[in-house]
């Protein structure tokens, strides 16, 4: 468990606590970049660490965020126009550009522009999101780039989802693998037939999720890195064989969960405020696994509905049909009969749980076994990095140098004897090299196409 006073620095995000000092000082996602898809086109509120503000995307396609309440009388300028280069307030006509600076005074006989300025946030566009630096300019870093830098908003997957609790608690569920052998379980796992992969290499994800309906209390082993660290879950198969699932965490929020041979996708939680969060989820299209492994998906065969990531308003934001105000829809005759949660949607069994603690979790009233300890970590490593940052320790993972993001990954394998789990997903590992040579040869084609 927590202390009350470690708690609160690990949850609350604003401007002048710890936490919200520490995840100012990394690049952080703002908004989609569809929700503002052309020049000139209309602005989208964001709220982010406790901050209202308003980002746009100029008629010259740079894009400013800004705060959102206009330095003349306060009106918000989510309502301005987008024109001429700026954001101009519709209440007396000021205008402000990307860095803030007012750019035009029509109200006022004698302007004096350059007297006043507006909190502004430099951005920077990647993976089709809208990324920002909120901490002072002068200790800014390089961007992170996990593999999406210069590729085009359509060679990527972005999406987010608003979720109704503290980042934290939300950020839990998705590593912590020893929930997925029982919250996203179903009766139809034992029916699924025996495919022959339950042997060392690469199951089919059939089998996969059998693995974590046999082995239901997973032993867990964490890898400190240089971004955080890495983390197996470790079951014994129906043949008695090691099944592994690594996910990785890195500072402050984001995480790339296992998947069969291994994974890119990138599911980052943003704190809108204490009590308020975004799933974002990005990922190249362009990816291909390098031997077609993995079989059927899961959802082909489990009784839930499709992927959320699959059913966006358009801007790439998923909406909540799932609610805690509908009980997210649970049906007691199939949690009776068919399904262990008697909710139909897989990500909202996450929502779910993590909601239904409340805004903001006691955590001074858990009581933590050992498959918590991916989650004690990570609450460890934020917390220290929070306090060290107030005593001026440079935090971990912030970018620049030799420090690759791009080669961060999950995996998911059953292990051959005598095989480290440490080496998944790694530039060691066989899969990968075997994935950067087809990757390297498509590339090749183009050039000589």
């Amino acid at each position: 468990m927590l202390k009350t006073e470690d708690n609160e620095i690990l949850t609350r995000v604003g401007p002048g606590t710890l936490m919200g000092e520490l995840l100012r000082r990394y690049w952080t996602p703002a908004c989609l970049s569809a929700e503002i898809p052309e020049p000139g086109s209309p602005p989208a509120r964001v709220r982010l660490l406790g901050e209202n503000l308003v980002a746009y995307r100029d008629t010259s396609g740079r894009i400013g965020l800004v705060q959102e309440n206009c330095p003349h009388r306060g009106a918000s300028l989510y309502f301005g126009r987008n024109e001429d280069n700026a954001i101009r307030c519709v209440y007396h006509g000021w205008a402000f550009d990307v860095d803030g600076r007012c750019v035009d005074m029509p109200s006022e006989p004698q302007p004096f522009c350059e007297k006043v300025r507006m909190k502004a946030y430099p951005t920077h566009e990647s993976g089709g999101i809208v990324w920002t630096y909120m901490g002072p300019r002068e200790t800014m870093t390089p961007f992170r780039d996990f593999g999406t830098d210069g590729l085009d908003p359509s060679e990527v997957i972005a999406t987010k989802q608003l979720t109704t609790c503290n980042w934290v608690q939300a950020m839990e569920g998705n590593i912590d693998t020893a929930h997925i052998s029982h919250l996203h379980q179903w009766n139809g796992i034992d029916d699924i037939p025996d495919d022959g992969s339950d042997k060392p290499g690469y199951p089919s994800n059939a089998m996969s999720w059998k693995f974590w309906r046999h082995d239901r209390a997973p032993r867990l082993e964490v890898q400190d890195t240089w971004y955080g660290y890495r983390y197996a879950g470790i079951r014994t198969t129906p043949n008695g064989h090691t099944h592994v699932r690594v996910t990785a965490y890195v500072v402050p929020y984001s995480t790339m969960v296992a998947s069969i041979p291994f994974s890119i996708g990138h599911g980052l939680f943003v704190p809108i405020d204490d009590e308020n969060c975004w799933r974002y989820f990005t990922a190249p299209r362009t990816w291909r696994n390098p031997r077609n492994l993995g079989g059927a998906n899961l959802f082909s065969i489990a009784p839930f509905s499709t992927p959320l990531s699959t059913r966006t308003d358009g801007t790439g934001i998923i909406p909540r049909q799932y609610t805690a105000e509908n009980d997210y829809q649970i049906d007691r005759e199939v949690q009776r009969t068919s399904t262990f949660t008697g909710i139909a949607d897989f990500v909202s069994q996450d929502l779910m749980v993590t909601e239904s603690m409340g805004p903001v979790y006691d955590r001074t009233q858990e009581q933590l076994g050992s498959t918590d300890k991916a989650i004690t970590r990570m609450r460890h490593i934020l917390i220290s990095a929070a306090k060290g940052l107030a005593a001026g320790k440079e935090p971990p993972a912030v970018g620049g140098g030799d420090r690759d993001f791009r080669s961060i990954r999950g995996a998911e394998k059953i292990l051959e004897p005598g095989e480290d789990w440490r080496v998944l997903g790694t530039a060691d590992d066989p899969v990968v090299q075997e994935a950067a040579a087809a990757t390297t040869g498509e590339q090749l084609t183009d050039m000589i196409d």
